[in-house]
């Protein structure tokens, strides 16, 4: 498996994750299984079923997020010389200038991290890979689902 980049902010989102689900999440299944398991007859206890259940949630989470941590490309954006430039991890405040009056703030980040409506998106977006290397002043087309939208680079931030 390859590199996946990481912001150093979504890397410790992550770690933060793995350790309550080792020290919260999996204790709290293992008593559950273990009170389950005192009531009796495993087939038809739906408490053992539902927490074995659970384990097997929690534990693939797990490891699903060691993953993730080991195979991770951590990039500090304030580590980078960006002259002035749109790199991964950096926000781009854009006015689009289809609706010239719509500002949007977008801060490049991992596949793992993109949230949209809290405007993280994937690096590997399409309004991601048309900001990537400009700087303020800029204009972008982006060919996205919904047609060509045009927006102009407003401010750029390394945070």
């Amino acid at each position: 498996m390859s590199k996946v980049p990481l912001t150093a902010r979504g890397a410790e989102k992550l770690r933060e994750e793995l350790e309550r689900l080792k020290r919260v999440e999996r204790p709290r299944i293992i008593a559950a299984i273990a009170e389950a398991r005192s009531h009796g007859d495993l087939k038809e206890n739906a408490e053992y079923h539902a927490a074995r259940e659970q384990q097997s949630f929690i534990e693939g989470r797990i490891k699903d997020l060691e993953s993730k941590l080991s195979h991770a490309h951590v990039i500090d954006v304030t580590q980078l010389a960006t002259d002035g430039r749109v790199v991964f991890g950096a926000t781009a405040v854009v006015l689009e200038l289809d609706d010239e009056e719509t500002e949007h703030s977008f801060q490049i980040v991992g596949e793992d991290e993109a949230d949209f409506a809290q405007g993280m998106i994937s690096v590997t977006s399409p309004i991601a890979r048309a900001l990537i290397g400009k700087r303020e002043g800029d204009t972008v087309k982006v060919d996205a689902p919904g047609g060509v939208r045009e927006f102009e680079i407003l401010e750029v931030r390394y945070l």
